[in-house]
């Protein structure tokens, strides 16, 4: 009875949270005390920010994936998905353009939910650590409870019932006007660090429910792909007898081919499909060499412009032209840039980009598809020929959605990734579990930095935590 009066009379705000921050019972907190004081408590490292935020993302990351897992679409919404492509002109370009903004959209869409991911993962570190601050003071709490038990076992005298005794007053006056601020200090700073905890919480719980809706709308966005993708097949399928024999003479030349250089040399001499297009190609990049400089001129404010024709067999603008307006083909993490080590004592000849699971890869630039399949040490690879001279190469992911011998459009989805990391010699001592997209530029068969090819957003490089 004493002890909550006396904290009433000194103006100290008693505090209880559940679960969250920390209970002390008075009777033990004199013993307590008295034993900390005895023996001095252990120093224990100083956390590390970086690795905190390693292991939260992780944490978020599994979160996230269990989250996603337990999302489905409504057959309601499936069915307008369905009545949405069926209204689609039937025509090759109508629905590549549609796979192209479906892909944007995808992507667009992947980049909010790491974006989330990550703001998730840095609320999560520092409520972690407004929990680790209030679990470190319990003891200096219990410290002040107990001072204020043992003044409750021996109050002041009250002067007007013993005069006589004024020097054992004047005593506690003093030891009280020593000892309150510190406890309203104390107790001032509990309560600024519970209301940041709880600000921090009703922040996660608004990221949280945006980031659900986010992942809803991205999961509609990946049906509505699947079925142009259906579409698309239909509309460009050949004969099946003709794609399953080129399929076969591909793995064929695969497995005799001892590099990339030596890979697509045999693609377009041997390879039916390959080879018309390639020549179509260099018909077309001879034809555009033709051209007066009005005309280039023209052709160079279309590029700027963003919206070349549909219907092209080639690429739109000469690769060289392209630097600082590429976007990358995943949304995800640089982990790795061209001339860093490799993890095997040399440097990558290319980029590594860690991304979420069964992310959407789209095609940096205008290229004809040399080769899709399995390709030795890289796993599955797509090999892009961009014109002059260059070649642009993606492995690590889980499903190729191309084929050998067409030519796409940038923006255009190529492939999705997997659920985990795709075990290749691109990806040697990467320290994450994380899917990841291997990215090489090869000019006249010689890899080269892309960074210059890039948009400036997409050029920096996320720490190797994740």
């Amino acid at each position: 009875m004493i002890l909550p009066a006396l904290a009433a009379g000194f103006g100290v705000a008693v505090v209880v949270v559940s679960a969250n921050t920390f209970t002390v019972r008075a009777q033990e907190a004199a013993p307590e005390a008295a034993q900390s004081a005895a023996q001095p408590p252990a120093t224990e490292p100083p956390p590390d920010p970086a690795a905190d935020l390693a292991a939260k993302r992780d944490q978020t990351r599994a979160e996230l994936e269990t989250l996603s897992k337990s999302i489905n679409l409504s057959s309601d919404k499936v069915s307008e998905l369905q009545q949405s492509i069926a209204n689609l002109e039937k025509s090759t370009q109508s629905i590549r353009q549609a796979l192209i903004e479906s892909a944007a959209r995808r992507k667009g869409l992947e980049k909010q939910i790491l974006e989330s991911e990550k703001k998730l993962a840095d609320l999560g570190v520092k409520e972690d650590g407004i929990r680790r601050s209030l679990h470190e003071r319990r003891g200096l709490l219990a410290e002040v409870l107990a001072a204020l038990q043992r003044m409750g076992r021996n109050p002041p005298p009250a002067l007007l019932v013993t005069p006589d005794d004024a020097l054992a007053s004047v005593r506690s006056a003093i030891l009280l006007g020593a000892v309150v601020p510190g406890i309203r200090k104390e107790t001032d700073k509990l309560a600024a660090d519970l209301a940041s905890l709880a600000a921090l919480q009703t922040a996660s719980a608004a990221e949280k429910a945006g980031l659900t809706a986010t992942m809803t709308d991205s999961i509609e966005e990946e049906r509505r792909m699947d079925l142009l993708l259906a579409e698309n097949d239909k509309l460009s399928r050949s004969s099946a007898a003709e794609l399953q024999a080129e399929r076969k003479r591909s793995e064929e030349l695969a497995g005799k081919a001892t590099s990339l250089e030596g890979l697509v040399a045999s693609m377009e001499s041997e390879i039916a499909s390959v080879r018309d297009a390639a020549a179509a190609a260099r018909q077309a990049e001879e034809n555009r060499k033709l051209l007066t400089d009005e005309q280039r001129a023209q052709a160079k404010a279309l590029a700027e412009s963003g919206v070349p024709d549909k219907n092209r067999i080639a690429p739109a603008y000469p690769f060289g032209e392209l630097k600082a307006k590429l976007e990358l083909p995943v949304a995800g993490d640089i982990l790795r840039q061209f001339g860093d080590a490799d993890g095997t004592g040399h440097e990558a000849m290319g980029m590594t980009v860690a991304t979420n699971p069964e992310t959407v890869v789209t095609a940096p630039a205008d290229g004809l598809v040399v080769f899709a399949g399995a390709f030795r040490s890289y796993g599955q690879m797509i090999i892009l020929d961009a014109g002059d001279g260059y070649h642009l190469v993606l492995s690590g992911m889980d499903t190729i959605n191309t084929r050998q011998g067409k030519f796409v459009f940038s923006g255009e989805p190529l492939a999705v990734m997997g659920a985990k990391r795709v075990a290749s010699a691109t990806a040697l001592a990467l320290e994450t579990d994380r899917p990841t997209l291997y990215i090489e530029f090869r000019k006249d068969g010689k890899p080269v930095d892309s960074r210059p090819w890039w948009t400036a957003k997409d050029t920096g490089k996320a720490r190797n935590d994740s």
